[in-house]
């Protein structure tokens, strides 16, 4: 399946990443490692989920043959996938198109808002 546009969900526990081109999609969720977090008044960091990079890199993963990317989710664990793949993966930096806050949206929800984004964005280029 040739598919040009991803669109990747993310929050700490789980990415949803959908692949799609004009007439078809596939989708794939990916399971974060189970962290008990601890809280500690007065500690930096505490009760925050810690980074995964092995979570990342299996988002990454199911990413990697689309064209073009944009990344949303509802808090910072997008903005940690970005700095992650422009850290490990710079010349896939350059395919990421956007970077939104999108609350919890169904998949069908989430792929309708991709498709709107990017053929907002290939008019814009003249594609």
């Amino acid at each position: 399946m040739a598919n040009y546009h991803a669109v990747i969900w993310i929050d700490h526990d789980e990415a949803h990443v959908i692949r799609f081109g004009r007439s078809d999609a596939e989708s794939e969720i990916i399971k974060a490692p189970h962290v008990h977090l601890h809280q500690k008044v007065g500690v930096a960091g505490a009760g925050r989920a810690p980074e995964h990079p092995e979570f990342y890199e299996k988002v990454i993963a199911a990413a990697k043959d689309s064209g073009e990317l944009l990344i949303v989710g509802p808090a910072d664990a997008k903005l940690h996938l970005v700095k992650h793949i422009e850290r490990t993966h710079p010349a896939m930096s350059t395919r990421v198109a956007g970077v939104e806050t999108v609350d919890h949206p169904s998949d069908g929800q989430l792929l309708v808002h991709a498709r709107h984004y990017f053929k907002a964005a290939d008019q814009m280029r003249g594609q």
